[in-house]
């Protein structure tokens, strides 16, 4: 009986831990019943729909929240100064030496652009050669040393040079000789004391003289031998019959020299070169294409780049042949070098007007900037300073025409746009913010 007892109380817990089994998921949840899970699909449903709703909510909001958001990055954008515009006060564009003028028409000059180079000027050019051979025993002169007109360069010791004074010399005696026999013999002539004859052959061999003495003379005129100089040689001493100097012919620049002292030089040596550089030539180089509006007397500002300021002259020649290897033609300035800023072998570039015509509007090239890969012109507007893309036409060295872009009337920035670039470009001014 005790035992049938145990049995059933077993029994009992049996059927309710199997109750309990079937009521539970093995995560220890309790099953509902198809009712209630109808009811919770429902449920789960409905907040599923409400999430995607809610979803859909923040969703929207987020793009409407994007896009207020990305209105306020581009208008930050233009407020910093990345484009758009820049608002500045009376005392900003003073500060920045920013300077408004109003668009309209004006003559616009055109040019032709043309390489060249700084010459020596060859009129003020000498290359001094010794007339005779002989031996350097002096050279007072050096490469680059400024020289005075009939200033002393070198000396030589020439015994052809002294030949020739001695040839003269002697043919000085024997007409001075042959002079005075003549006068003698002219006299007694001319009182019937002496024969014709010897008068006839006294005269004949004072005019030898005079012509053995005059080709002594030219020997020595063609050294450079003054007469003054020639009237003085008798009472030279000896030894100064062999010195030959070598003279400057004008004021210059010693740019060459080759002699050396001890050497012996022949009468075809170049033993120095001398410029005046007080003026140069500008050669420039002429396309066939521009060869037209060309002409002797032009105006050309000569331009050496290197922040070295312009200077101007007048085409002085233009030559009549094309180069056949070059295909240009050679034009010539004529140029002051007081300064001596100009110095022979500078490349150029010459500018050179060609003519001028009236267009409906022109600005200063400074006012035209390059701004996010487009030409701009900074127009001044209600709103502020404002990059504005222009297309353009003819330009100068200092003008611009304006086709597209900008009309008659519109206040623009003629100084200091790129001041603006700059800050729009990197997006602050002043207090950092462009407002």
């Amino acid at each position: 009986m005790k035992k049938n007892k145990y049995t059933y109380i077993f029994l009992l817990l049996a059927l309710f831990a199997l109750i309990a089994a079937g009521g539970c998921d093995s995560a220890g949840n309790a099953t509902a019943s198809p009712a209630a899970i109808e009811k919770d699909g429902h449920d789960h449903d409905e907040h599923t729909g409400d999430a995607e709703h809610d979803e859909r909510d923040d969703h929207d909001a987020k793009e409407e929240h994007g896009a207020d958001s990305h209105d306020d990055v581009h208008g930050e954008a233009v407020e910093g100064g990345h484009e758009d515009v820049v608002q500045l006060s009376e005392a900003e564009r003073n500060e920045f030496g920013i300077e408004v003028s109003i668009a309209g028409p004006g003559r616009l000059t055109t040019f032709i652009n043309l390489p060249g180079e700084i010459v020596i000027n060859s009129d003020t050019m000498a290359h001094i050669v010794p007339r005779v051979s002989g031996i350097v025993r002096h050279v007072y002169k050096k490469l680059g040393d400024t020289v005075e007109a009939g200033e002393v360069l070198a000396e030589l010791e020439s015994r052809e040079l002294a030949e020739m004074k001695v040839s003269y010399l002697s043919a000085l005696e024997r007409f001075n000789l042959a002079k005075e026999l003549f006068d003698r013999e002219e006299k007694l002539w001319n009182k019937k004391i002496t024969a014709e004859q010897d008068f006839l052959t006294t005269r004949q061999v004072m005019a030898e003289a005079r012509i053995e003495l005059r080709s002594a003379e030219q020997k020595l005129h063609s050294l450079g031998f003054t007469e003054q100089h020639l009237a003085s040689q008798k009472n030279h001493p000896d030894i100064t019959f062999t010195r030959y100097k070598l003279t400057a012919p004008f004021e210059g620049t010693v740019i060459e020299k080759h002699i050396t002292l001890g050497e012996t030089v022949k009468d075809d040596s170049e033993v120095f070169i001398i410029a005046d550089l007080r003026t140069v030539w500008a050669d420039i180089n002429i396309y066939q294409k521009d060869l037209p509006f060309i002409k002797k007397g032009q105006a050309v500002e000569i331009d050496q780049g290197h922040d070295i300021s312009p200077v101007t002259g007048v085409i002085s020649y233009v030559g009549p042949i094309i180069g056949e290897s070059t295909r240009t033609a050679p034009a010539r300035i004529v140029l002051d070098n007081l300064d001596g800023n100009l110095r022979p072998g500078i490349f150029i570039t010459a500018q050179i007007a060609t003519g001028d015509k009236e267009v409906s509007l022109l600005i200063p090239r400074s006012s035209l900037q390059t701004f996010e890969g487009k030409q701009v012109v900074f127009v001044l507007d209600e709103d502020g300073f404002e990059p504005r893309p222009v297309t353009i036409g003819q330009t100068s060295s200092e003008q611009v025409e304006v086709i597209e872009g900008l009309q008659p009337g519109d206040s623009y920035v003629s100084k200091g746009a790129f001041t603006l670039k700059a800050q729009l470009s990197k997006g602050a001014f002043g207090d950092g913010h462009n407002h």
